[in-house]
């Protein structure tokens, strides 16, 4: 396994011990859960610009890569969805994962089908990603109950992320329609 590949094990195996130190709801567990989640934010960019640079892109780590992205942001969601009770955070929670329930069940479908190239990943993808990394980040490092500036930044960009993501689902569903008209028939 290479040295991208290694990164994107290391961010899923981040997973429970963010969401195990957010649980413990002490100052230092929610500071550090949101600091492993920072870390485990960054490596998606650093996995990929090593791929990349190395010369060391595979389709194992083509795989894993949005696998492991969509696992971190999902574990976020649920775990801060869970604590703070919050309609206002479970509304566009939902859209962010029904958005990448869709993508991932289109372009499985559309692998299928072999036409795969019309759902490849966009530059809006990226740019949702990021505010949604940063908004988890802003949203786990502070406590429930608390009305931080953090935290409606939080909020925030959070709203941002899922505008975005239902934009960029459009322009996945826009660019796949004709194969799947193709499949109503």
């Amino acid at each position: 396994m290479n040295l991208p590949n290694v990164i994107t094990v290391a961010r899923i195996l981040l997973i429970p011990v963010f969401i195990v130190l957010y649980m413990l709801q002490k100052d230092w567990s929610i500071f550090s859960a949101s600091v492993l989640f920072a870390l485990a934010a960054i490596t998606d960019w650093l996995d990929g610009y090593l791929a990349r640079r190395l010369n060391q892109t595979t389709s194992f780590g083509a795989f894993l890569d949005p696998v492991a992205d969509k696992l971190i942001v999902v574990a976020a969601l649920i775990i801060l969805v869970s604590y703070h009770n919050d309609p206002w955070l479970t509304l566009p929670s939902l859209v962010i994962v029904g958005r990448e329930i869709v993508i991932s069940a289109l372009r499985e479908w559309m692998a299928e089908i072999n036409d795969s190239v019309a759902v490849a990943v966009s530059y809006l993808g990226k740019i949702k990603t990021t505010l949604q990394m940063i908004a988890l980040t802003l949203l786990m490092s502070q406590p429930v109950g608390n009305d931080s500036i953090a935290l409606q930044a939080g909020y925030v960009l959070l709203y941002l992320a899922a505008v975005m993501t239902l934009w960029s689902m459009w322009q996945y569903l826009r660019a796949a329609w004709s194969s799947l008209s193709r499949g109503l028939r």
